[in-house]
C-alpha cells in the first residue's frame, strides 16, 4: 500500500534562499518551493509507473 502525505515543505537551494530572503517575495518563495517539489517527484512517479508496469507484465 502507497500512502502520499502531503506536507509543507521548504526545498531551496542557498542562492535561491538568499535572493528570495533579501526582500518582500513571500508568494514568489512559495512558486519556487512549489516548481522544487514537483521537479523532484516526477522522477518518483516515473520510477514507479515503469515498476507497476513491468509488475503487471511479470504477473501475466
Amino acid at each position: 500500500m502507497i500512502l502520499f502525505v502531503v506536507a509543507e515543505s521548504s526545498a531551496q537551494c542557498s542562492m535561491c534562499r538568499a535572493v528570495l530572503e533579501s526582500g518582500d517575495a513571500q508568494e514568489t518563495a512559495k512558486g519556487i518551493n512549489n516548481g522544487i517539489i514537483y521537479l523532484m517527484a516526477i522522477p518518483y512517479l516515473l520510477v514507479g509507473l515503469v515498476g507497476y508496469q513491468i509488475f503487471k507484465m511479470l504477473k501475466k
